[in-house]
């Protein structure tokens, strides 16, 4: 059996359809998987990481500041629609499966023109614009949200959930020997803020403007994960703000504070953590519903369709989550998540009913229908 996997640009994107592989391979060890992405964008590294071959096209998005730029652009789609001619005829895969990204769009499009049979896995719950233009060519569309027959043909959709690191649900680590992982205190609660791999703006400066009410935390710790973009910065300004406290190490100055830029294993993070703060996108959100973790959720307005926004309210609706809006959050959010993390009852509320959205098995039920239209 022959498959080919395309779309990245994120780890929303990447981390789906490594799982999916994966999946694959468990039903079908045989299997031959390729992947096609976006030239530049991360999956050219996560992917080969993962054990898999990954062909990159010239693809990108169009730039909707810029008008003029998008003649080069255009020239980009046409030379990626014949790339992906060439793959498939090279391939010759008996199945496609889109996840989303650039990539997915040139080369699930020839493969529906040339007869191969596409599944689509939508991980928002507000259709990206790619999935929504390759929806009618496709014959599965699996998605993680309800109600997304308004993007979709209904007919076409099965509710799967979004695959996530399998990881996450395998690692069996003690709450003790997570906090020892990352040196914290196992007696106080603990707040665990993510911005993704690079970080988050917003939420940094969260915290940054609020280094006070930090220095005066007794029995809430923070584990803050800057992201790499932003932790020279950083580390700056909080060594600075010790300085003009008197302290001699920003430790002495914010004993509770425990900064570092980025998070390899996130299962041991995720198992110190009382609650979460976070952005809103999709793969992260089926993270917290699997592990029934209470999260307050800061959408990132730099995404297409505002898309986060959406993701978020579908848990708010359900008393599943906390929102707090990108431009309020420097001035609220610290205060909002500490108040929080003291109220018991609130947190056990968002625990029970963040876990009722959970869809557990997701990578095995999509590769289940991968190997079903490859075998029809």
């Amino acid at each position: 059996m022959n498959v080919i996997i395309s779309g990245g640009g994120t780890g929303g994107h990447i981390f789906p359809a490594i799982a999916i592989a994966n999946a694959v391979r468990r039903l079908d060890p045989a299997a031959h998987i390729l992947f096609v992405g976006a030239e530049g964008r991360m999956e050219m590294q996560r992917v080969p990481q993962a054990g898999y071959e990954i062909i990159g096209l010239p693809i990108q998005g169009f730039d909707r500041k810029n008008p003029l730029k998008n003649l080069k652009v255009l020239y980009k789609v046409w030379k990626s629609q014949r790339m992906a001619k060439q793959i498939i005829n090279d391939f010759r895969p008996d199945v496609a499966v889109g996840v989303g990204g650039y990539a997915s769009g040139p080369l699930l499009n020839q493969a529906a023109a040339m007869g191969v049979p596409c599944l689509i896995q939508e991980q928002n719950s507000y259709a990206g614009v790619t999935n929504k233009l390759l929806a009618k060519k496709a014959s599965v569309i699996c998605t993680a949200y309800e109600g997304m027959e308004r993007f979709f043909p209904k007919e076409k959709i099965m509710l799967t959930g979004n695959p996530v690191r399998q990881r996450l649900l395998e690692e069996d680590i003690t709450r003790q020997a997570a906090c020892d992982m990352f040196g914290l205190d196992p007696q106080k609660k603990t707040i665990l803020l993510v911005g993704g791999s690079l970080g988050a703006r917003t939420i940094n400066e969260s915290v940054l403007q609020h280094l006070d009410l930090v220095a005066g935390l007794a029995d809430v710790q923070l584990l803050w994960q800057t992201g790499k973009y932003y932790s020279n910065e950083i580390a700056t300004r909080l060594a600075e703000s010790a300085g003009q406290r008197g302290a001699a190490s920003v430790q002495t100055a914010y004993p509770n504070l425990h900064v570092t830029d980025f998070i390899q294993d996130m299962a041991a993070a995720y198992r110190v953590a009382d609650l979460v703060i976070s952005r809103a996108g999709a793969g992260s959100i089926s993270e917290f519903c699997l592990l029934g973790l209470p999260v307050v959720l800061v959408p990132s307005p730099n995404v297409a369709e505002d898309h986060q926004t959406k993701n978020a309210m579908a848990l708010v609706s359900r008393q599943a989550a906390v929102y707090v809006k990108d431009a309020e959050a420097p001035a609220t959010l610290l205060q909002t998540a500490l108040s929080l993390v003291n109220n018991a009852q609130q947190l056990a509320t968002l625990r029970e009913n963040i876990k009722k959205m959970a869809l557990p098995d997701s990578a095995a039920i999509i590769a289940e229908q991968v190997v079903r239209l490859a075998t029809k």
